[in-house]
């Protein structure tokens, strides 16, 4: 299992098992665990988990994760963004050019980010073209592919 799977799933664990309030405790129990970490890294992990803090009343807040039915509306707003945006797609390498219409990109983009692509390292949006830069192996049939699980709506490329 590769090391960011397991710090993820880690991560999880320790935000349901305990009312953890600060990045400082989590990396401390991450540690406990045997899993080093560092701030940055963290931060990244708590926002593709969609970590948020909850209130506890007058105890503080504390990390929570967000429950299936919240991640499943989650997406389903992003899936929309993407759809109501995306014009096509090509690829050229582990590059892909995502056209949209005029003043979409930025949502797109922004969409395909909290999709959660693990083969996706960034994008960057213009203001009608969204460029995708994959994982070095990864091909654009197999990205695609895994695109269309995620939106089936897409048309090929």
């Amino acid at each position: 299992m590769r090391e960011r799977d397991q710090r993820l799933k880690a991560i999880k664990r320790i935000i349901r098992t305990n009312k953890t309030d600060s990045q400082e405790t989590l990396l401390q129990l991450l540690q406990k665990e045997g899993l080093s970490s560092t701030q940055a890294t963290l931060s990244r992990d708590l926002k593709s988990l969609k970590v948020s803090k909850v209130s506890e009343g007058s105890h503080g807040y504390y990390y929570s994760l967000p429950s299936e039915e919240e991640i499943k509306e989650s997406e389903k707003s992003y899936i929309q963004d993407f759809l109501r945006g995306y014009v096509s797609i090509d690829f050229s390498g582990n590059l892909g050019v995502v056209k949209t219409l005029p003043g979409h990109a930025g949502s797109v983009a922004l969409a395909i980010d909290c999709l959660g692509f693990e083969d996706i390292l960034g994008t960057l949006a213009g203001d009608d073209t969204v460029l995708l830069i994959l994982r070095e192996g990864i091909s654009s049939d197999a990205f695609f592919g895994v695109l269309q699980q995620k939106i089936p709506e897409i048309e090929e490329i």
